[in-house]
């Protein structure tokens, strides 16, 4: 019996949980991958799954990035490589702007970390229903880009 309890328990928690991705489905997509001792290989592409239902709505689209304090560059170029439902691919070189001009972190910090969101398109519409697999490539030149700590995705409806 209490075996039956746990199983219905399980399968519950499992149907509340879909219920609640499908939710965050319809409303936004927010993601971020660690990346390994803050060490970004130029041959590690970050991939990111979006299932997007709704191709009335209005998203903002943007990149979250945290960063050290001692990353040795005022700036970080990153190419997004998109694949749509229809399997069209996209290239984009982004730039993401860290710091001001007379070296002043941009973002939000706590301790020797920054947080930088770096917004895409505030008005993005998709053009069609399904998955949209995103991936992010460091573009810096280097084999080894230190002081890059996660990298991430977001996804915001707009009222």
């Amino acid at each position: 019996m209490k075996e039956m309890r746990r199983i219905n328990l399980v399968r519950l928690g499992g149907v509340i949980l879909m219920m609640l991705m499908a939710g965050c489905g319809q409303q936004g997509f927010e993601q971020r991958v660690v990346i390994p001792e803050a060490s970004w290989e130029v041959s590690n592409r970050i991939p990111f799954d979006v299932t997007v239902n709704d191709t009335l709505g209005i998203y903002a689209f943007g990149l979250e990035l945290r960063h050290m304090e001692n990353y040795r560059y005022s700036n970080l170029y990153v190419f997004l490589h998109t694949t749509m439902p229809n399997d069209n691919v996209t290239h984009d070189t982004i730039q993401c702007l860290l710091a001001t001009p007379e070296g002043q972190w941009l973002g939000k910090g706590s301790g020797s970390m920054r947080d930088v969101k770096v917004m895409l398109n505030p008005n993005l519409r998709f053009p069609l229903e399904g998955t949209y697999h995103f991936e992010i490539e460091q573009a810096m030149r280097e084999p080894v880009l230190k002081g890059i700590s996660d990298i991430g995705l977001f996804i915001e409806k707009q009222p």
